[in-house]
């Protein structure tokens, strides 16, 4: 494992004009949707390129593991690609981990934008490899619906510029426990911190750290079960302070009870700061970009807001 903090590589700042990679960890995808989220990365003032083994399909993923795999790690090697993006979660990122070693990925840090499956690479970028990533828009999904779906501020901001993104304070989130945190920001779709335990690319962060916890569809008795491994585990009580997204279709059916107060229940005892409603993966809203890897602080009081006080590019 690579530990985070003064070690973790940060990819350059990208700018207009650069090539960004459109590459496929896991599931296939409508192309129509692809091409639409392509055109919405053209409109930001990117070239947006791609391996025509995007389009591959074995069942439920974009093609065979040693396929997708190959595709990612010649974009990252790539010196005239400057960051890569998602395609579109689903599942199926867990079959690139082996093929993607730490001091490969170290050798050519670059900028990958991604969410829900592909926590499972943006994870093992930041914890496996010391690369910062970034929880952001994936091309279908979020980039194909424009800038109703994803935040284009947070997403220039966080990758464009080589400062610290300041603070973060979107509508609509609330404090849930009171307090203040600095650490390291990690996490992602829970889901995926959750199934990456006991394997070799185990989400195990050393602390100090901030956790984000992004969900969809996941009942309450379910995101009871995934954040109680997580405590056994010892990852929860290991985290300086926590961010819950949205957790939208979260609620129980009938209601009751909502994500929300679930939420709460189950942190009821964590001793530090807890937020809920933060508008980034699985957003109901224009999802912002969040950059992993990087010291923030969480501030939960009568206005909670995330600071990033360290520039995630160079």
């Amino acid at each position: 494992m690579v530990p985070t903090g003064p070690s973790m590589l940060k990819p350059r700042a990208i700018r207009e004009g650069d090539r960004l990679a459109v590459v496929a960890p896991a599931s296939g995808f409508d192309r129509s949707e692809f091409d639409r989220g392509v055109a919405e990365l053209r409109a930001l003032g990117f070239e947006p390129v791609y391996d025509e083994s995007v389009f591959d399909r074995a069942g439920y993923v974009a093609g065979s593991a040693e396929r997708r795999a190959g595709a990612f790690l010649a974009a990252w090697r790539d010196p005239d690609v400057a960051g890569l993006v998602g395609a579109r979660g689903g599942y199926g990122s867990v079959h690139l981990l082996p093929w993607l070693p730490a001091d490969e990925v170290r050798r050519t840090p670059k900028l990958f934008l991604g969410y829900s499956d592909l926590t499972t690479v943006l994870s093992h970028l930041t914890i496996g490899c010391g690369v910062v990533s970034f929880h952001g828009p994936t091309v279908v999904g979020r980039l194909a619906r424009g800038e109703a779906a994803y935040d284009a501020a947070s997403l220039r901001r966080l990758t464009m510029c080589a400062e610290p993104a300041g603070e973060m304070a979107p509508e609509g989130l609330e404090t849930v426990k009171t307090g203040e945190a600095t650490g390291t920001l990690l996490g992602g779709t829970l889901t995926q911190l959750v199934a990456s335990l006991g394997t070799p690319y185990a989400f195990a962060p050393e602390p100090p750290f901030v956790l984000f916890l992004d969900e969809v569809n996941e009942r309450p008795y379910r995101l009871d079960r995934m954040l109680t491994q997580l405590r056994l585990s010892g990852v929860l009580g290991a985290a300086a302070g926590i961010i819950w997204g949205e957790l939208p279709g979260c609620d129980e059916p009938a209601g009751r009870p909502t994500a929300r107060a679930t939420a709460a229940d189950l942190l009821a005892d964590f001793p530090g700061p807890v937020v809920f409603g933060f508008p980034s993966g699985h957003a109901g809203g224009a999802a912002l970009t969040l950059p992993l890897g990087v010291r923030v602080r969480l501030v939960a009081d009568g206005r909670p807001r995330l600071v990033v006080e360290e520039a995630a590019v160079s």
